[in-house]
């Protein structure tokens, strides 16, 4: 989800709630501690120099049961980062604190921002030697007309 589509749905709603990938909600009196920009500069393992930017939100549970984070209140605070950070509008990373700091991509499903799993993979299968998958067929959905059936005489 990029910035201007959790504008737009925040827009529209009038309490926020985030679900993690198991089907529990982020506790309702989470904060947001941080919207920012993250830039990483790095080499894949082909020797491709890459740039990928995201937009990161920390999302942090206290003590505070009392505070809710309304929608018109995360609007302010993106569009204060869009113009002081100088923030474009970009894909959205969820930092979230489980056992451990959880990064999440973001989608929406009416009610609820899904915070969903990320994958890592390589991004130059072709320079490292990793072949490529092959599509897994099930030979019960094959259809050939030169293919032998029982009792079709053809063996």
């Amino acid at each position: 989800m990029k910035l201007s589509e959790i504008k737009d749905k925040l827009n529209q709603l009038e309490t926020i709630s985030f679900q993690l990938p198991n089907g529990e909600l982020v506790p309702s009196h989470f904060h947001v501690t941080e919207v920012g920009k993250i830039t990483k500069h790095f080499i894949d393992c082909g020797g491709t120099v890459r740039n990928e930017e995201v937009v990161n939100f920390q999302l942090w549970n206290a003590n505070d049961y009392d505070h809710r984070l309304h929608p018109e209140k995360l609007v302010n605070i993106i569009e204060l980062s869009e113009k002081v950070l100088g923030i474009e509008d970009l894909e959205i990373e969820v930092e979230y604190q489980g056992d451990t700091i959880g990064k999440f991509g973001l989608d929406f499903d009416g009610t609820h921002f899904l915070l969903t799993t990320k994958q890592t993979d390589c991004l130059a299968k072709d320079k490292c030697g990793i072949p490529e998958e092959k599509p897994k067929l099930k030979m019960s959905e094959l259809s050939n007309a030169s293919s032998c059936t029982p009792g079709g005489g053809c063996c």
